[in-house]
């Protein structure tokens, strides 16, 4: 049975904008947990595409993964992920091979599929009659075209090639699992808000993976919600401002990160509640052997080959602390 301390623990941030402060502020946080992170042994720290999102400040995530690898040394530094659609393969080749000339073994780019917003949002991001999540395989052949030699070629991503960073395939469902198993590519699966689909999407992409270039055997990463904490009250407390913000979300009405004390005071309906533990029952959030159990727990369902945690609190020490807790399980 594989254990904690077998496999690779990494980073996903969303850069959270809580209630108090401002952009700014999540930024510096985010350059603090990147730097904090790495110095506990964490793998990979990957920056979140989101639109239109008060609460949520990794938006313009290829700038943001600059900012952060040039604030740290070692961890690797990635995408999860850009949402391909909202871009032409081109500028995100452009992007990437920039970011890995900078930081050459250091970048991973994570692909997605969905917007990443709402419609609305995703209309004004890629225009009317533009890109689209129809064509996704074409897309993400031509991005992974522009990074090889260009010689002969009309269009040319001139920062790529030479400059390859990983290429990753992120999904919530099947779709993505068996495109990465037919191409060959590490898949990373957001278990996080997706849990039911989680072993049969993993089970697809190891039935349809075929070894190419870079990758001889299947490898799995699963995003994990995970909150730590010295008690379970505490860490379940922590918990409260994630249900109340996927809430509001829900609503239509997206909000910064609320404090605990607003959240507990939130009138919640019996409806409200029931659909915030419905959400949230895959998410982990409990003492140090409540984590461990539940991580362990896991693994041994899915064989994952990492984990990749993320965790939404309020109090920026809290999120510190809760990396700490899950970093001393794995030793």
């Amino acid at each position: 049975m594989t254990s904690l301390s077998d496999v690779p623990l990494s980073v996903l941030d969303l850069s959270p904008v809580v209630s108090g402060s401002d952009v700014r502020g999540a930024l510096q946080c985010t350059l603090d947990l990147a730097k904090h992170t790495e110095s506990l042994g964490y793998n990979r720290y990957w920056l979140a595409e989101h639109h239109n999102m008060p609460g949520i400040a990794s938006s313009a995530t290829a700038v943001l993964i600059g900012q952060v690898a040039a604030a740290t040394e070692t961890i690797r530094v990635g995408s999860g992920g850009v949402m391909l659609p909202n871009h032409a393969p081109l500028i995100v080749a452009e992007q990437f091979g920039t970011l890995e000339a900078f930081h050459p073994g250091r970048i991973d780019l994570g692909i997605g599929r969905a917007p990443g917003s709402d419609q609305r949002t995703a209309l004004a991001i890629r225009g009317p009659g533009g890109l689209s999540a129809e064509n996704f395989p074409q897309q993400l052949a031509e991005l992974r075209e522009y990074f090889e030699p260009g010689e002969g070629r009309a269009v040319r991503a001139a920062p790529a090639e030479g400059n390859k960073p990983p290429v990753w395939l992120l999904g919530s469902s099947g779709f993505s699992a068996q495109l990465a198993g037919q191409l060959g590519l590490p898949f990373s699966f957001a278990h996080h808000f997706s849990a039911e689909n989680t072993i049969p999407a993993v089970q697809i992409y190891r039935n349809a993976f075929r070894p190419s270039e870079v990758l001889q055997e299947p490898y799995v990463m699963l995003g994990v919600s995970v909150i730590a904490a010295e008690t379970d009250d505490r860490a379940r407390w922590l918990a409260g401002p994630g249900g109340l913000t996927f809430l509001s979300l829900r609503r239509g009405r997206p909000i910064p990160l609320p404090t605990p004390e607003e959240a507990e005071a939130y009138p919640y309906t019996e409806m409200d509640l029931a659909f915030i533990e419905e959400r949230f029952d895959s998410n982990i959030a409990g003492s140090p052997e409540t984590v461990r159990k539940g991580l362990e727990t896991l693994l041994a369902d899915t064989d994952a080959d990492e984990l990749m945690i993320t965790t939404m609190v309020h109090d920026h020490e809290d999120r510190r602390r809760s990396y700490e807790i899950v970093a001393d399980l794995a030793k």
